[in-house]
């Protein structure tokens, strides 16, 4: 695909240390806690929907891409802001000031998931497609029609239509997207920073992709986006849950990512650059604030959002150190303890990669089964890792057809649609079937969905 497009061309909206690695058959050891079938139970009955679906069916949840499992204490803190402080803020009842407190908080555990800039620098919205918007409106009044911004080509919709949009307006000259290899699903960087020139305004990238599991060298890109000045977004919607993301080391103006794919409810938050929350202008109504990031919040701000992605960074702080009486304290401590969570998951999901990859025992993974054709990396990156999620379509099966039969008879829930992402038509498919895996996913439920594809396509065979 040629790399730039019409720019009226609109596409449809759509732990305070490292962690140390010792390989054993059943288990990954984490600075003396096992991320074994004991931990991992408890890791599960931390999420009330892990064993069964509503409907009291036991089953194996692998479409965590399209939204992971909600943790109890992200469900309860919802609940609680809901009941406890419904009020609106600015007042000086007590429900007014707690929707205050219960909103901050959640500023500050957001900004410490993210080492940013501190609580004045998340801004909460409806979704990421909606702050992705608002941002890319703000940032058009600074435009004089000759700029170009540039992507890569496994973007989701939602870091698409927003810059397309201003090609749309003629407010922009361009919107180019960089090619990736169609083998190891990784962004061509070479191509890349051949797009990015002194008219580049923009440069937004997905942290991985939501089909391939392909991650973004960000600190790569963000390079290349500063060194000609134009700013640098990440959409970090996929990969928030898979291993940690430090807007610092990255060097990003602004990154993006939903409280429903952190085992939250639905619901987003974006960091930006307190300077830039100050210079950009967003659309909003005149009596709203002027400054700081309700500046940037359309209406009236959801406290029982903010409680339930506190909640869920609360979990992520007992995963990390399950045994503690005394929590960190919000900001560096804290913000050092969830890195290590997430480098214990990004180790534990490493290993379940892996197995259904490239099989276990008997059992033929992914790459392996015959029929079966895997797109984008069959293999673990050494640098840049990969999100634990697989797209593939299994010979003399549609893809819709494959999902049913997963889950009618094995019990295993996957995706089959296009994901809202550019990536399927690269493959000359409209769609794949998809397998995202989270960190409460067992060995043994790889194992059962390397059984269902083994059989089913042995009985195709």
């Amino acid at each position: 695909m040629n790399p730039e497009i019409n720019p009226s061309f609109t596409p449809r909206p759509r732990v305070w240390s490292f962690v140390c690695l010792i390989h054993i058959p059943h288990s990954v050891i984490l600075l003396g806690m096992a991320f074994d079938s004991r931990f991992l139970k408890k890791v599960r009955r931390e999420f009330p929907t892990a064993e069964a679906d509503p409907t009291g069916r036991k089953r194996v949840f692998l479409d965590n891409g399209a939204g992971t499992l909600v943790t109890r204490r992200a469900a309860d803190a919802e609940r609680q802001a809901r009941t406890d402080w419904s009020a609106n803020v600015g007042n000086y009842f007590a429900e007014s000031k707690g929707a205050e407190d219960v909103i901050l908080e959640g500023r500050k555990a957001v900004s410490d998931l993210l080492r940013a800039d501190g609580p004045e620098s998340i801004i909460s919205g409806e979704s990421c497609t909606s702050l992705l918007f608002n941002l890319s409106y703000a940032i058009s009044r600074t435009l004089k029609g000759e700029e170009n911004i540039v992507a890569s080509g496994y973007e989701h919709y939602a870091n698409i239509n927003p810059w397309a949009e201003l090609g749309g307006a003629h407010l922009i000259s361009e919107l180019r997207f960089g090619k990736f290899d169609l083998e190891t699903g990784l962004l061509d960087m070479e191509d890349f920073k051949k797009l990015i020139n002194k008219n580049t305004k923009v440069v937004t990238v997905a942290a991985a992709s939501n089909v391939l599991g392909s991650r973004t060298d960000l600190v790569e890109v963000g390079k290349m986006a500063h060194e000609v000045g134009a700013y640098f977004c990440v959409d970090a919607v996929h990969h928030v849950a898979h291993g940690p993301t430090d807007v610092q080391k990255i060097g990003c103006d602004f990154l993006a990512f939903s409280g429903y794919k952190l085992f939250s409810r639905h619901g987003s938050f974006m960091y930006m650059k307190p300077e830039l929350i100050e210079k950009l202008m967003p659309y909003k109504v005149d009596s709203s604030p002027k400054h700081g990031p309700e500046k940037w919040e359309q209406g009236t701000r959801d406290q029982a959002m903010f409680a339930a992605i506190n909640g869920a960074i609360d979990y992520l702080v007992w995963l990390a150190d399950p045994v503690s009486k005394e929590p960190p304290k919000p900001g560096p401590q804290r913000g050092a303890v969830l890195r290590q969570a997430l480098e214990q998951i990004e180790g534990y999901e490493k290993e379940l990669s892996r197995i259904v990859l490239d099989g276990y025992g008997k059992l033929l993974g992914l790459r392996y089964i015959p029929g079966l054709t895997v797109y984008g990396s069959k293999e673990v990156h050494k640098k840049l890792g990969r999100d634990p999620t697989f797209a593939f379509k299994l010979a003399g099966w549609d893809d819709h057809e494959l999902s049913k039969e997963l889950w009618d008879k094995y019990a295993i829930a996957v995706g089959a649609e296009d994901y809202f992402s550019m990536v399927p038509p690269k493959y000359k498919a409209k769609t794949f079937v998809r397998v995202t895996f989270a960190h409460y996913n067992t060995k043994e439920e790889a194992l059962k969905l390397l059984k269902a594809l083994n059989e089913i396509s042995a009985r195709k065979n």
